[in-house]
């Protein structure tokens, strides 16, 4: 294979995808130092990644609407890469793609391609052995000639946001656990009164809990609720829509234990190290749920799907999910402490 000596990847969006794309981008560093690598990025996911080692990022704001795309073809004009890495298929990222001159265009494998994804790009990854979002995108890294290995992650977290992280640890605990409990799709969250039964089991067990999360009026309302329904005499610390990304990922870093449902900082934490509790119901887990966590997670998706469709998930196709503001009901508070409890134990917490 020839030296390459410029590198785009254009991937923007989510804060989860784009977690789980750091570890291909890095072991691309990795396997190919002297290539010089520009990420076309989502304006959000950048604030996270931002600082990490040898990569140039480009934002795309795609609340700039057409602006957005002229803005990237003048940053684009008179550049030409090596490779391009399309490792997004929405239709939006494709007319993005067109913004970015590449010798080679490399895109997803023919199961994985819709929105027109194969009219914008000239080779196509291997399908993954494995269906989890994170082995797709090894699959770039290894059409560069990267062998595939289980992935690691550096993600570079400034003194002043590990500083604030530590100012909201409560002092004298026997460990931290952070809660996120919402996700963007509200039929993906679980019940208040179910967190607060977690929670509250967790102050019982020597723990002190914090519950994280963005400003939205969701995120706010949530937390509310979750607050008013705990009854031990060590409630939650409430950090929702008091964090930045970046205060966020030094949280998770710093915290023993994650609890959350299919939501960002789910893989957030994953890339932090931290163990992972993962809720889910709608979504296959073993393609979006906490690569390195798997085996802590509470899973109804399996059954559900099995009972709707008649077939198991590997029987369906890639992405296969499921609809409904009752699945996350069949996760019950007693599941996810008997989790807790188990994590405790095989973490040494």
């Amino acid at each position: 294979m020839s030296t390459l000596n410029s590198i785009c990847v254009l991937r923007l969006s989510a804060i989860g995808d784009t977690c789980n794309a750091v570890a291909a981008v890095q072991a691309i560093q990795r396997q190919h130092p002297q290539a010089s690598i520009t990420w076309v990025i989502g304006k959000a996911e950048a604030a996270l990644l931002q600082g990490l080692p040898g990569i140039e990022f480009v934002v795309f704001n795609k609340k700039d609407g057409l602006a957005a795309f002229r803005t990237l073809r003048r940053h684009m004009a008179g550049r030409r890469f090596d490779v391009l890495l399309q490792m997004q298929v929405a239709l939006r990222a494709n007319l993005a793609s067109l913004c970015i001159p590449a010798k080679r265009r490399i895109g997803y494998d023919k199961a994985r391609s819709k929105e027109l994804h194969s009219l914008f790009i000239n080779e196509r990854i291997q399908p993954a052995s494995r269906p989890h979002v994170l082995d797709t995108f090894l699959q770039f890294a290894a059409a560069l000639g990267v062998p595939l290995a289980p992935p690691a992650w550096d993600i570079p977290v400034a003194d002043e946001d590990q500083r604030w992280a530590r100012d909201q640890l409560a002092p004298n605990t026997r460990g931290h656990l952070v809660i996120v409990p919402a996700a963007s799709a509200r039929e993906r969250n679980w019940h208040p009164e179910r967190y607060a039964t977690v929670a509250d089991h967790a102050a019982q067990n020597g723990f002190s809990v914090y519950l994280c999360g963005g400003p939205t009026e969701l995120e706010l309302t949530l937390a509310s609720d979750i607050m008013g329904s705990c009854s031990c005499n060590h409630p939650p610390i409430n950090l929702v829509g008091q964090s930045s990304l970046k205060q966020l990922f030094a949280l998770l870093r710093a915290a023993d234990l994650v609890l959350a449902p299919d939501t960002g900082p789910a893989h957030m934490a994953v890339a932090a190290g931290t163990p992972v509790i993962g809720l889910y119901a709608h979504s296959n887990p073993a393609r979006t749920g906490p690569y390195s966590w798997q085996n802590y997670v509470v899973d109804a998706y399996s059954r559900l799907i099995e009972q709707h469709h008649g077939k198991p998930a590997d029987q369906l196709p890639w992405g296969q999910r499921l609809k409904g503001h009752e699945l996350m009901e069949h996760i019950s508070k007693e599941q996810v402490c008997t989790m807790f409890d188990r994590v405790v134990t095989e973490q040494s917490l």
